[in-house]
């Protein structure tokens, strides 16, 4: 742990520090942290396999993220997922920003709150989430089928959704059960992929 002179003061008497300047903490750490004085070397969070974080399926959702780059917008799907009870959160696993710094951040706490795992392939995820026993829904613009209406049915849900612009990959897609849409005013094109990500949580949850 090291910490700033001011830092170092509101820490327990116990706590071991090495005190350094802001500036030499601002050098240690990734582009656009933020540490307040203080900063602590932490284990990584280990992914967890799928069967491990999903089997057996209950009422909780779970929630695949294909191809989402920007760590805020995978942070903020983290926080989401906390926020709606999600039992888990699915990783493409090559194209996955890590649970550090930014995303970090922008979870606010939420990579500690729910499993994640980190899929090779995000098709086979899907079968593997089918075969225990979950609704897949692939999230995409142009389904005609409304969120409402697959939520019919009453498997417990797991929702896939793509990066803004690319959306899901085809094989993705493919590999779930229904394709649905969250109904938005022509006016707009699409929702940030966090955004949709809260809606679509928010109804599996209340549905469930």
């Amino acid at each position: 742990m090291v910490a700033s002179r001011n830092a170092a003061l509101r820490l327990p008497e116990d706590a071991a520090a090495q005190i350094l300047d802001p500036d030499a903490i601002d050098g240690m750490l990734p582009p656009g942290a933020v540490h307040q004085g203080l900063a602590v070397r932490a284990f990584p969070l280990e992914p967890l396999t799928m069967e491990a974080a999903c089997a057996p399926a209950d009422r909780r959702s779970v929630l695949l993220l294909d191809g989402v780059t920007d760590p805020q917008n995978v942070g903020a799907a983290f926080r989401c997922a906390v926020a709606f009870g999600a039992r888990a959160v699915v990783l493409q696993d090559r194209k996955s920003p890590p649970l550090t710094g930014v995303l970090a951040k922008a979870a606010a706490g939420a990579i500690e709150l729910v499993p994640h795992v980190r899929a090779a392939n995000l098709a086979r995820a899907i079968e593997t989430l089918r075969a225990l026993g979950y609704l897949t829904v692939a999230l995409e613009g142009e389904a005609e089928l409304s969120m409402a209406d697959a939520l019919r049915d009453p498997r417990p849900i797991a929702l896939a959704l793509g990066a803004e612009g690319k959306g899901l990959r085809p094989s993705v897609a493919e590999a779930c059960e229904k394709r649905a849409r969250i109904p938005i005013a022509a006016a707009m094109e699409s929702l940030n992929v966090s955004a949709a990500a809260a809606i679509a949580l928010y109804e599996a949850a209340r549905s469930r």
